[in-house]
């Protein structure tokens, strides 16, 4: 099945099931915005958790906040947002839809590689076992050439990015024959800057209104209070403030279903560091964050890091965490080195000192931030594409699974009764009053067993036990286990610890360390 094909049943599924719905369904939708329904928020907010727990328990040197959504103005005229956030558009005249430049060149770029990965994959069917892929690689005609073609255009694009020179992109779209996918043809505008802030105006009377901002970022929270944190928390160079919020985007170009919305919740987290140790300090994130990801075991195979070809104006280093989502890898974490940049704005603009004093060497200095941002749609997008599954049974049937880490899933243990007769349903109740105090537990009797199971199946459940009328005189249950479908019969009294150790967010902070 085509990745496109994979992709839109995701999108179905999350409807269908309880996950994502398009916000304001009943007004036919509102662009680029997305609400999530009652599985989906249990599996955010189970991210969340597994995020902030990793950080603020994990790290006896890291802490949180809280910020407002609104801020003083002035805030983003220092961070740069209100001259430099902005991306290059280009309209395409014939089918009237307008498209982010860079992101057009970029999957240009991405079209090579898989092209590239394609006769490598054909070779590897072709030769099996013999096939040696690094001698296939540097001696394949097409390979080569398509290899060329890769880093020709990554070359020119990076230069142009760096640049920002906005003709040159246009010119590259021309060049490499990019057509728009929805009209076929390549009639393109200029490219021109969009800033991407929401204003909106704050004041009791329209003769007192000032203009003020949706932050399009968390982080500006966390360095206006750095100082305050600092000192109400004693806390001593290198230390972290960690922060989960909503941020607004004005984003043109919306698309791929939650990977790209106007508002959205970021989870992140600044690091602040002695001048000098930044880079030390940015390879050991980079390593920490990566750990983190890997350990909801996904396969190290589908993540890697991405340099970025043009620094935004306050970083010395930035990489990304890109995930393989089924249109191709993508960014879902962020690492960067700001340097000072941001704190030494604020101290500029606000006309106060903010410098860290240290004891140890009785020195003032403004400290270096290194900064871990995660989009939380984004996690949750890639953790639902990964865990999503058709599987072909030894009966002939399908089922949908979703083999979400167990931690994450919005229920862990379905409570289903053979039959709503016998005293079967009150003996289910009765198991679900007990362990809810413990983890989410969900009750069911309607329609057959089988029916279940696949209801429980299709929302990622990873236990289920059916209550039979054997249970009524020796107190056991049949627990099933969903990746296996494989069924034990057990007491009841152990259903807790067998199901708490493998369901609880500490299960995965254990393997951090």
């Amino acid at each position: 099945m085509a990745q496109e094909d994979v992709f839109k049943k995701i999108v179905s599924h999350c409807k269908e099931y309880g996950f994502v719905f398009p916000s304001s369904d009943i007004y036919d939708g509102l662009a680029a915005v997305y609400d999530y329904g009652q599985n989906g928020v249990e599996l955010k907010n189970n991210i969340k958790e597994y995020w902030w727990k990793s950080m603020v328990l994990l790290h006896d040197n890291i802490v949180g906040i809280d910020s407002a959504i609104f801020m003083h103005p002035t805030i983003w005229k220092a961070s740069g947002h209100v001259d430099a956030f902005n991306d290059p558009l280009i309209d395409n005249r014939d089918s009237k839809k307008r498209y982010r430049a860079d992101v057009l060149i970029e999957d240009q770029i991405a079209k090579y590689e898989e092209k590239i990965y394609k006769e490598v994959e054909k070779a590897r069917k072709r030769f099996g076992d013999t096939f040696d892929e690094t001698k296939f690689r540097v001696t394949n005609p097409r390979v080569l050439e398509n290899l060329k073609k890769h880093d020709a255009l990554h070359e020119r694009y990076k230069v142009a990015m760096n640049a920002m020179d906005l003709n040159e992109l246009r010119q590259i779209i021309i060049d490499e024959e990019i057509v728009d996918p929805i009209s076929g043809t390549k009639n393109w505008t200029d490219v021109r800057q969009f800033n991407l802030m929401f204003s909106t105006e704050i004041g009791s009377t329209a003769d007192s209104t000032n203009k003020i901002y949706l932050r399009p970022e968390t982080a500006q929270g966390i360095f206006v209070n750095y100082l305050n944190v600092q000192k109400t928390g004693r806390m001593k160079i290198p230390f972290g403030i960690a922060q989960i919020g909503k941020a607004f985007r004005n984003e043109i170009v919306a698309r791929q279903f939650i990977f790209r919305m106007r508002e959205f919740e970021q989870m992140e987290m600044q690091f602040f560091v002695k001048p000098g140790t930044e880079m030390e300090w940015f390879a050991k994130w980079k390593e920490t964050r990566m750990k983190w990801h890997q350990a909801l075991g996904f396969g190290a195979q589908n993540y890697r890091f991405h340099d970025h070809e043009k620094l935004a104006h306050y970083a010395n280093a930035a990489t990304d965490i890109e995930f393989k989502m089924p249109f191709g890898f993508k960014e879902v974490e962020g690492i960067h080195s700001r340097t000072d940049f941001d704190l030494s704005q604020h101290e500029k603009f606000s006309g106060r000192s903010i410098k860290y004093f240290d004891p140890q060497t009785n020195e003032s200095y403004t400290p270096y931030d290194i900064e871990t941002s995660i989009g939380v749609d984004r996690m949750f997008l890639s953790i639902m594409c990964h865990s999503y599954e058709e599987e072909q049974l030894d009966n002939g049937e399908t089922r949908i699974v979703l083999k979400l880490p167990a931690p994450l899933a919005p229920v862990k243990l379905g409570v289903l009764p053979l039959v709503k007769k016998d005293g079967l349903p009150e003996k289910a109740r009765e198991i679900v009053d007990n362990l809810k105090f413990h983890f989410n537990c969900q009750y069911d009797e309607k329609d057959s067993i089988g029916k279940r199971y696949r209801r429980q199946d299709a929302i990622g459940t990873p236990f289920c036990v059916t209550v039979d009328h054997d249970s009524l005189n020796d107190n056991c249950v049949t627990l099933r286990f969903r990746d296996t479908m494989k069924q034990d019969r057990v007491n009841i009294c152990q259903l807790n610890s067998i199901i708490e150790e493998k369901v609880s967010i500490a299960s995965l902070l254990k393997k951090l360390q």
